[in-house]
């Protein structure tokens, strides 16, 4: 199977990361089974976060016995040193663990560096020293604050939106990390489920040019898994006629649409941005009877409770007229109804 160097950290993983944000929502047995599966079946990279809930301990419980012949990578979303610490503490007692692989700052706003008010990368590198975590990261789906941390030389990876939709700025970043020796690490590969032709998607990353890319993909149903896990044995081809298919996505999705990534949420009023200000997609991309249940068209309905307060265009990392998208998307759903 593919394996991918992770940058200056040395790390060799299996290209065919898993993804432990959806197993938060499913039973701990349940997710239990899937990690183990993945693992006996060759997978050695699992991505969490403290802020996926319980994920982490899930992930703790299944691989008590497997820790060191895998490498596993967790977030914090912590402000400040001293929350870092307590996120930090958190994760490897839930990991149950007594250190990280990768220890990453998760989406941050700004660009962590060593003597700034934050007191956040300082930390790191004292955790560091202590054992605690091996090599530092960083997260994130802002342009500026990705190409500032390649940049600045202070992180060993980065975590960053990646798949065949990307644009130009986006596939820039992911050269310049393979210029700086700086480990790539792929999420939303699927592109928050608008990508629905997987081994297009898997195809697509293992072209040679990206092979320093590491995909984690996300893993919620066995029956995904063992999608990612028959690739390895018969990798797909980029052939013609799933390139075609390619560029009839990106087509179609071209421009501005919301990502599903979730950072704009909580709304004030309840509105599910980050499903409802894509719905236009979601109905053209997978069966929509779902889409047009009772109980979405109640949280759709929502919308005309829009305070237009801006939250949620704030914080936004792609700066998307958010509200402008949510009326657009309320709009086109009405359509399907009559």
């Amino acid at each position: 199977m593919d394996k991918v160097v992770l940058g200056k950290t040395g790390v060799e993983v299996n290209k065919n990361g898993f993804g432990a944000l959806p197993i938060q929502r499913i039973a701990k047995k349940d997710a239990v089974y899937l990690l183990q599966k993945a693992f006996y079946n060759g997978i050695d990279y699992f991505d969490t976060a403290r802020a996926y809930t319980d994920s982490e301990e899930k992930m703790g419980a299944a691989f008590a016995y497997t820790r060191e012949k895998i490498v596993i990578s967790t977030k914090t979303a912590a402000q400040t040193g001293e929350d870092f610490w307590k996120d930090l503490d958190e994760s490897l007692r839930r990991l149950n663990t007594d250190y990280i692989d990768i220890y990453q700052f998760h989406n941050p706003s700004f660009c962590p560096k060593p003597g700034d008010e934050s007191g956040l990368y300082d930390a790191a590198l004292r955790a560091r020293e202590q054992g605690k975590i091996r090599h530092i990261g960083i997260t994130n789906h802002r342009i500026a604050v990705a190409r500032e941390a390649v940049e600045s030389g202070l992180y060993e990876t980065l975590q960053f939106p990646f798949s065949y939709l990307a644009a130009d700025e986006d596939l820039r970043i992911v050269e310049e990390c393979g210029a700086a020796g700086m480990g790539f690490i792929a999420m939303k590969g699927l592109s928050g489920g608008l990508i629905h032709n997987s081994a297009a998607a898997y195809a697509f990353m293992a072209q040679p040019q990206f092979a320093h890319v590491a995909p984690i993909w996300g893993v919620q149903r066995e029956c995904e898994l063992d999608e990612f896990l028959s690739y390895q044995a018969c990798p797909p081809q980029l052939d013609g006629k799933m390139q075609d298919e390619i560029e009839a996505d990106k087509k179609q999705l071209a421009g501005d649409f919301c990502r599903g990534c979730g950072y704009c949420m909580p709304c004030p009023v309840g509105i599910e941005i980050n499903n409802c200000a894509r719905m236009s997609l979601l109905l053209r991309r997978a069966p929509k009877e779902g889409w047009l249940s009772g109980e979405w068209q109640g949280k759709m309905k929502k919308i005309e409770e829009c305070l237009h307060c801006g939250q949620c265009m704030k914080k936004c990392p792609y700066g998307l007229n958010t509200p402008e998208l949510l009326q657009k998307n309320y709009k086109d759903y009405q359509t399907f109804l009559a």
